[in-house]
């Protein structure tokens, strides 16, 4: 969990949303859907064009969402105020749908960019080191299940 200090904004969470509300969870799903459907084309598109030897279409999609989620949240940060479900819509429905690395990207970019190197630091290598490990174990015992 991270240590928000006032006045940070972690992706689309906000204290004036309400995250239990039916309509929010509405958005995230049909969000989620649409942006899992979007990746499973522009992964096909790329696997046909460059071959699959290499996880190209993950790729792309990856570096896709991040720069995504950089410009909406900018824009709905500095440039113009947007409804917080739009923001859930957008952001943890499609792009959480598309790619959770966006999501990652963007939360330790805030870290880093408010002089939090530490945590920012710490979050990078968590993510990495134990979703890695989280994978290795699950691959392992799956062989067991």
């Amino acid at each position: 969990m991270y240590a928000i200090r006032p006045g940070r904004t972690i992706l689309a969470f906000r204290e004036c949303v309400d995250y239990n509300g039916a309509m929010n969870i509405l958005l995230v799903f049909v969000g989620g859907g649409l942006g899992a459907a979007a990746r499973y084309l522009l992964q096909g598109a790329v696997y046909r064009f460059a071959g699959a030897t290499f996880p190209y279409g993950t790729i792309v999609v990856n570096i896709l969402g991040c720069f995504l989620i950089g410009l909406i949240m900018s824009s709905m940060e500095e440039r113009f105020l947007a409804a917080p479900s739009l923001r859930i819509f957008l952001t943890i429905g499609i792009l959480g749908g598309f790619t959770t690395f966006s999501s990652f990207s963007y939360e330790t970019m805030v870290l880093l960019r408010e002089g939090d190197l530490l945590t920012g630091g710490v979050n990078i290598i968590a993510s990495m080191v134990i979703c890695l490990g989280a994978t290795w174990l699950g691959l392992g015992l799956g062989r067991y299940v």
